[in-house]
């Protein structure tokens, strides 16, 4: 389960002023409804909260949800919304500084060292984080965004996770980006989970058409696809389409990234 992390409806989509609710508070609303559905928001803008009161946010989701939160992060973008509500909107390459050392604070807290962490946009006394995360080791990080330079090289470098935008022949040249930065690094590239949106789809779409285009996606290396509900009966749509298209879609196996 995602949600995004939004203020304001994204104006591209909807109308800024249709209902948006604030992602992590949702997330805790569906923990405490659900069993087993995994808790994310796709993806945590890293300018809306200071990174240790986000560790500690994703923790405590983990803890009271038996340890199925993960922290899905990026380096935010939505500018309207950030001079709308006056939060700090720094220049691209601040915000992917920010990124790393987000990624770098969580990382700390959820270890064994509670000492200080200083870096050159954050400094903490101490990374103490009591209770620590259920998951183990802790929760998964996904990093969202498909920057060649620095987005893919942090998902080399940090994520368990990435999220790509773009249809599969623009996915496949990303992925190609990823395995050249794991390479770089000496990780093997399919220890991420490649996960992809897949909402370019008519809401007329068949169940043959939901699963065709799932494995133009599997065939370049997308394990999970991530969609969301369209039309006026949204949940309708949802069922209708993409339930009876689960058992098709869980037989596709992705091809491997190395």
């Amino acid at each position: 389960m995602s949600f995004m992390d939004h203020f304001f409806q994204m104006d591209w989509m909807a109308p800024a002023t249709d209902p948006m609710l604030e992602g992590y508070t949702a997330l805790g609303f569906v923990a405490g409804s659900t069993k087993r559905l995994r808790l994310r928001l796709l993806v945590t803008g890293v300018t809306y909260r200071h990174p240790a009161l986000l560790a500690k946010t994703v923790t405590t989701l983990d803890v009271l949800s038996g340890g199925r939160a993960e922290l899905g992060i990026g380096a935010a973008w939505y500018e309207r919304e950030h001079r709308g509500l006056g939060v700090p909107f720094p220049p691209v390459a601040e915000r992917f500084e920010r990124l790393e050392e987000a990624i770098a604070i969580c990382l700390q807290m959820w270890s064994d060292d509670n000492g200080a962490y200083v870096g050159r946009h954050y400094q903490l006394d101490e990374t103490l984080c009591s209770p620590m995360p259920v998951s183990s080791p802790r929760p998964r990080i996904l990093i969202g965004g498909g920057g060649e330079r620095k987005t893919l090289r942090l998902v080399a470098q940090y994520a368990d996770a990435c999220n790509i935008f773009g249809g599969p022949a623009e996915v496949a040249h990303k992925l190609d980006v990823l395995r050249r930065h794991c390479d770089a690094i000496g990780r093997d590239p399919n220890e991420i989970e490649v996960t992809a949106m897949y909402r370019d789809l008519p809401t007329d779409a068949s169940v043959d058409d939901v699963v065709r285009g799932a494995e133009e996606f599997a065939a370049v290396g997308v394990s999970t696809l991530v969609t969301g509900a369209m039309g006026h009966d949204p949940g309708a749509w949802l069922e209708s389409t993409f339930a009876p298209a689960m058992d098709r879609l869980g037989a596709i196996e992705a091809t491997p990234l190395a």
